[in-house]
């Protein structure tokens, strides 16, 4: 299928405020979240103010460098998009269609290039039945879309491509980086993941990460000038709608639990996707390939933090107790089948350390790396949004527009929490079971918003009704405010 070119590109739309209707008549409700540290009340909007009040800074050259960039309404790659063309780069995106908040950024974008289509194609008759696009693998009827793919490359020297589970991962892998090759590009920052098997045979690959890994031996194989960005867990993976791994389920008295397989005092690696993936891999381009470049590695995380620290920062920010549970992934809701098997694996992967926190496998595969954390990414950018910034500002906006209504509740259910405690102990972890206030075991089924049937994401749909691919790794997972963006990307 040849590619869509948008070329009459509109400003960029306002934001719109969020409204919430009572007794049909419009009317603002505010909550104690909706304040943050740059509101209209902040000092630091004030032109009076000497911290921000300076001279005008003297004009600067825009950059001349175009930059490819695929899954464009992705997490990372919608962070980078914005930054990259706030300073003058030139974006030529790929977009899988143009429905969605995100994807309307992108689109109106004046320095962006739209080039609107899937990396893969249905060969007929497969276009005419319902195929699985997300299993592991080559898939029968499914093939590269190469047309849109030399397109994209066309006039770029610089591109940042963060591949997903849509089509067959590594087949769209290996010729994007051909036509990278083939078009000269200077730099190609590839957001990959470890294969946990290369590393340690008595240890399971993860299939999504597994692809990644292939690819990036590919583009090492044909020498691309590259560097390999490897992502923490994102912050904003949380939700209390019922997706697996990353829900908060809300409890009777207010609280949240948190139930996954990591081990409670293991540490693991932090980013906020949307806040920081953006400004860090703008500073590799402009550091270039003589310092990053020849396939060197960087793991991409601000903060290191076990499961319980998690549910302490996390309590702190929404002021509500939040506890960890060590526990199987409860699925609950349809998901894409490429994304099942990573769970199960995941699973097997993190069971290997049993009661040793000393014993669980290394994030991303290569210890150094884990260890690297938080120092190489502070060095790209300092600007951080930390895990307990985005509880206290970002999360209760998200979970609003997913139509959760617990943060405008008067008297907040679970009160207050001090700084130091999750959960009234101190350590914000439970061990496979949790005691409501009046000591009765309670059921981990229950959820503050809920979930109807029509918000659940089957696990396979035709071509143009198919769930849009989100922000990348495997360990993401998206509720209604992430409709617009791609699975794991």
């Amino acid at each position: 299928m040849p590619a869509e070119l948008l070329s009459d590109l509109a400003l960029r739309p306002a934001a719109r405020e969020i409204k919430i209707t009572t007794n049909g008549h419009h009317e603002e409700r505010r909550h104690k979240h909706s304040r943050s540290s740059y509101s209209d009340a902040s000092p630091l909007t004030s032109r009076n103010n000497s911290l921000i009040f300076r001279p005008a800074k003297r004009p600067m050259p825009s950059p001349d460098k175009t930059i490819a960039v695929i899954n464009a309404s992705g997490r990372q790659a919608a962070s980078f998009i914005r930054v990259a063309t706030a300073v003058g780069y030139h974006v030529r995106a790929q977009l899988r269609n143009l429905e969605g908040v995100v994807a309307t950024e992108v689109s109106t974008n004046p320095n962006v290039t739209v080039l609107r289509g899937e990396l893969y194609t249905k060969e007929r008759p497969t276009e005419k039945v319902s195929v699985d696009v997300t299993k592991n693998g080559p898939i029968s009827g499914i093939g590269v879309n190469h047309a849109l793919i030399s397109e994209l490359f066309r006039g770029a020297q610089l591109a940042f491509i963060n591949t997903t589970f849509y089509g067959d991962e590594q087949s769209i892998g290996v010729a994007l980086a051909d036509a990278a090759k083939r078009a000269g590009i200077q730099h190609y920052i590839y957001s990959s993941m470890p294969d946990h098997n290369s590393y340690n045979q008595d240890w399971p690959s993860l299939p999504l990460w597994a692809s990644k890994h292939k690819i990036e031996d590919y583009v090492r194989k044909i020498e691309l000038p590259a560097t390999f960005v490897y992502t923490g867990i994102y912050n904003n993976n949380f939700t209390s709608l019922p997706y697996p791994l990353f829900c908060t389920e809300m409890q009777p008295d207010g609280s949240w639990i948190w139930q996954a397989p990591f081990h409670p005092d293991a540490k693991l690696p932090w980013l906020d996707a949307e806040h920081d993936v953006g400004p860090a891999i703008l500073q590799i381009f402009k550091d270039g390939p003589r310092k990053w470049g020849g396939g060197k590695r960087i793991a991409l995380a601000y903060e290191m933090l076990t499961p319980k620290e998690a549910c302490r920062v996390f309590s702190r920010g929404v002021r509500r107790p939040v506890r960890y549970v060590r526990g199987p992934i409860e699925v609950k809701v349809k998901i894409p089948e490429g994304y099942r098997c990573q769970l199960e694996a995941l699973e097997e992967l993190y069971a290997l350390g049993k009661d040793d926190p000393e014993k669980q496998p290394p994030y991303f595969g290569d210890r150094a790396l884990d260890e690297s954390c938080p120092r190489v990414s502070l060095e790209l950018w300092e600007g951080l949004r930390g895990l307990e910034e985005y509880a206290r500002e970002v999360f209760p906006l998200e979970e609003q527009a997913n139509g959760l209504t617990w943060m405008l509740e008067e008297g907040d259910r679970g009160g207050g929490v001090s700084s130091g405690t999750a959960n009234g102990n101190g350590n914000g972890y439970t061990n496979g079971h949790v005691h409501n206030g009046n000591g009765a075991d309670h059921p981990h089924n229950q959820n503050g918003g809920g979930l109807s049937p029509a918000h659940e994401h089957p696990e396979s749909k035709d071509d143009d009704e198919e769930e849009d691919d989100d922000d990348d790794d495997g360990l993401v997972m998206r509720g209604l405010k992430r409709d617009d963006e791609e699975w794991l990307a």
